[in-house]
């Protein structure tokens, strides 16, 4: 896998620690019972949708990230 980063098959984003302090309250948010937990490579995927303006995601995880809402109330587009 990282030869495969390495050779520029993604692109890693950057992400100041007091970034992550930003995920909390939505963390929290679709953390609440009876819910599943939204774990931090989740909540880093949906800020990333966040800075990008992208909705779409491609995942296996087709449970969580459907009841996922961006701030403006769009819902992810599983690829």
């Amino acid at each position: 896998m990282l030869r495969w980063i390495g050779h520029g098959a993604v692109q890693l984003f950057p992400v100041d620690a007091a970034e992550l302090l930003e995920m909390t309250p939505t963390m929290q948010r679709y953390s609440a019972a009876p819910r599943s937990v939204m774990d931090l490579a989740d909540a880093t995927l949906y800020w990333l949708a966040q800075q990008t303006g992208t909705a779409s995601i491609m995942t296996l995880d087709v449970r969580d990230f459907s009841r996922y809402r961006l701030p403006d109330g769009r819902a992810f587009e599983i690829l």
